[in-house]
């Protein structure tokens, strides 16, 4: 990782607008009748139903996924007590870390107030604003007695992160670590190294989950915690061990199994580790120096299972894998509590995930080719979407089960759609034409089989059972490829098309092409050598009926691919041309951009014909189209150039389709503003219409638009859709991840399946 210097998390924290989070308005406000229901009169009708009913502010407030989060800055970080307003960055920063992982809002409270009682007042105080309240950043034992009180007291999730967080996470590592270095949690001998809050909450987790603490030694600042150690709090008495003669960490380290360290930098040497039974387990937690190094470690224990609070090293235990996720399933079933079920269920959620096939995107973002469940990956990354539903899921299902929860789910299904939907990881509208693919698998041939990308997205999209991939490539690479990406082939052909048992088809591919293009210059001998071509091998497949649809482009230049394209399989009949379209998907809607791909300089001909395509295709996506024809001008104020052309295109079109909703030419913000839009040009078809569909003057402005508002915007990417050809020929380009690939392998089933039908008329 690059080093994180002073002025660059000075300059981070204060430019633009000072601090990490803002409030956004969630209704509309722009008209004095949004701002009536807003506030007064139309306000008093929800004021006074929750007067009625206090459990209706879940329903008219923000309170159901409102948490605090609440400190006193007495045990900030790493930094100890340096006070309530010196803490807020850190606050800010966990409010940043709930919103982006479980879409959950947060008010950072501070609260200057070091006496327990007082402090726990003031909380009970404001604890009706709040769906949850996570306590942050407060010294032991204070931090003990607060929560406990705010637990009893409160009818609403609390919990101490710094002590529950940790515990749940390192709780899920050492289950994973156990399970790999084959040892059960009730034989293990566990040495703790601190005896702060988090080193307390986290071997009495340790315990629920099977450690006998007769096998647990803890040592704080004075040495071993023993029973004849004098003046000692609750808590630590609690861990009192029986055998005195254990002083310092090298006498209780000799022959443990598991190391937790919450204590501080380099206490644990090489010599030490070297003293611990076999397959050691090391979480070595201090921040940002662990109590011994990864490569320390390593070196004195290659068998050692190790995990730090530190990213740049394998099985991170970092609180983001737990609390965003523990809250927003407590929320979602209005839970009074977070209890010890609901921690469990946390915590064996994530072990469980550890084990499961690890996403594309996850290796993406740590640069590595797999990540598969072991001795280097026993804990999921924090990165890793799917810690949104099997977390959230567990947390609100041990709520219900354990009588804690104010409301029942019962359409699991359905809420882990939402927390999708929620999180902008899926939405319904991919959702829907996923669905409609698995109902009708298709044959889908994969052009570059010997692609990493290409290849995982045809076995996940085998998996998903949206297709039955075809294979194109060498068979010998691609099964050594899959053996390294640790992907099952089973179910998946594989063609090389250079073989010789390929040649028959070659040849037949050749004629069935040379005489359809006959009257157009071509000749076998010419048709045959363009059979050892993957794109003129997979598109035959396609046009003779031997496959249904066909994916290329990560290594293809788009012109040699639509080129390819035209000669096989044909532009459409009633059509010049074929076009693409990209689809962004966004919190409003998605939104339809064309043409993005194909055509460079279109003239009016072809713009009416890619209009004519997306009227088409936005109405396969069972949206209803309404279309702005784009340029620099408006309604004919250049009466030269593309806008000549778009305004020619939008005439002729009106004059064909009268009952189509497009106009233009016109700017893009005319299009996308309908008040605006309406207030200047109130004549146009589009009066009062959202505009969903956007056609651009040249290939230029389209392709630059969509890539710059993909960047700048959340939305999901899907594309590029090919409109117009005769049969099922989709597009790739060398920047898709595997997802990218899968969504289009789906709406080239759709594509086939609407072909299909086609013919069945």
């Amino acid at each position: 990782m690059a080093k994180i210097t002073k002025e660059a998390a000075l300059l981070y924290h204060s430019q633009g607008k000072p601090g990490k989070i803002e409030v956004v308005p969630t209704k509309p406000h722009s008209t004095q009748m949004d701002l009536s229901l807003a506030y007064s009169p139309g306000v008093a009708e929800p004021c006074l139903e929750i007067e009625r009913d206090p459990l209706t502010a879940y329903d008219y407030t923000a309170k159901g996924n409102l948490v605090a989060v609440i400190s006193n800055g007495t045990a900030v970080l790493g930094l100890g007590d340096i006070g309530a307003m010196a803490g807020k960055p850190v606050m800010e920063g966990k409010g940043l870390l709930f919103k982006i992982y479980a879409g959950i809002d947060v008010f950072d409270i501070e609260v200057n107030e070091k006496d327990p009682e007082k402090f726990i007042q003031a909380v009970k105080a404001i604890a009706p604003t709040f769906g949850g309240i996570n306590l942050e950043d407060i010294k032991a034992p204070e931090c003990f007695e607060i929560e406990e009180r705010l637990k009893a007291e409160l009818d609403i999730p609390v919990m101490h992160d710094d002590q529950h967080g940790t515990a749940i996470i390192s709780s899920a590592g050492l289950l994973n670590a156990l399970e790999i270095a084959d040892k059960k949690i009730e034989e293990v001998k566990v040495v703790v190294n601190g005896a702060g809050a988090a080193a307390i909450s986290c071997t009495k987790l340790y315990m629920a989950l099977g450690v006998r603490r007769e096998n647990i030694v803890m040592i704080d600042s004075k040495g071993v915690i023993t029973i004849n150690r004098p003046n000692l709090n609750e808590s630590k008495k609690f861990f009192a061990t029986n055998r005195t003669e254990l002083k310092t960490l090298e006498d209780a380290v000799r022959g443990a199994d598991v190391f937790l360290g919450l204590s501080k930098g380099n206490v644990l040497s090489k010599d030490m580790v070297k003293t611990m039974a076999k397959d050691p387990i090391i979480f070595a937690l201090a921040n940002p120096t662990p109590e011994i190094s990864y490569e320390d470690a390593m070196e004195a224990r290659p068998d050692a299972l190790m995990s730090t609070g530190r990213i740049d090293y394998p099985n991170q235990i970092n609180n983001v894998i737990g609390f965003p996720y523990i809250f927003r399933g407590a929320l979602d079933v209005r839970a009074k509590t977070i209890n010890e079920e609901m921690k469990l269920a946390a915590c064996r959620a994530i072990a469980n995930l550890a084990k499961q096939p690890v996403p594309d995107v996850v290796n993406a973002v740590y640069n590595v080719d797999r990540l598969t469940f072991g001795r280097e990956y026993f804990i999921p990354k924090p990165v890793d979407q799917r810690l949104v539903t099997e977390v959230s899921i567990a947390v609100a299902k041990a709520a219900i089960k354990s009588g804690v929860a104010r409301k029942t789910i019962t359409d699991w299904e359905a809420y882990k759609n939402h927390l999708r939907e929620l999180m902008g990881y899926e939405s319904s509208f991919t959702r829907q034409f996923m669905d409609l693919a698995r109902q009708n698998p298709k044959r889908v041939v994969f052009a570059e089989g010997i692609h990493p990308n290409m290849l995982r997205a045809a076995v996940e999209a085998k998996n998903e059972g949206l297709c039955n991939p075809i294979l194109l490539g060498n068979d010998e690479r691609i099964t050594k490829l899959a053996a390294e990406l640790d992907l099952s082939l089973d179910g998946i052909e594989i063609i090389n098309l250079r073989h010789d048992n390929q040649a028959e088809r070659r040849e037949r591919y050749a004629r069935i092409l040379s005489e359809k293009r006959a009257r157009e210059g071509a000749n076998y001998q010419e048709a045959n050598d363009k059979m050892f071509e993957r794109n003129y091998f997979g598109m035959m497949m396609v046009e003779t009926g031997e496959a249904d649809a066909f994916i290329t482009g990560l290594y293809t230049k788009y012109s040699n691919t639509i080129k390819v394209a035209k000669e096989v399989i044909g532009i459409r009949e009633g059509y010049k041309t074929f076009a693409t379209m990209h689809i962004l998907n966004g919190k409003t809607g998605p939104l339809f951009l064309c043409d993005t791909l194909i055509n460079r300089h279109p003239t009016t001909d072809i713009l009416v014909d890619i209009v004519r395509l997306a009227d088409q295709t936005v109405k396969f996506f069972a949206h209803e189209p309404k279309i702005a024809m784009l340029s620099y001008s408006n309604f004919g104020s250049d009466q030269s150039g593309s806008p000549a052309s778009v305004h020619e295109a939008v005439s002729r079109i009106q004059k064909e389709n009268p009952d189509l909703c497009i106009d233009g030419e016109m700017q893009v913000n005319f299009a996308l503003d309908k008040e605006l839009r309406d207030r200047i040009y109130p004549f146009t078809r589009l009066r009062g219409k959202d505009v969903n569909t956007l056609v651009f003057p040249n290939l230029s402005s389209a392709n630059a638009s969509y890539k710059l508002m993909q960047r700048m915007s959340d939305s999901e990417s899907i594309g590029p859709i090919q409109m117009g050809l005769n049969k099922p020929i989709h597009f790739t380009d060398a920047e898709s991840s595997v997802r990218d690939i899968v969504n289009i392998v789906a709406v080239a089933v759709i594509d086939a399946i609407a072909e299909s039908r086609k013919k069945m008329l």
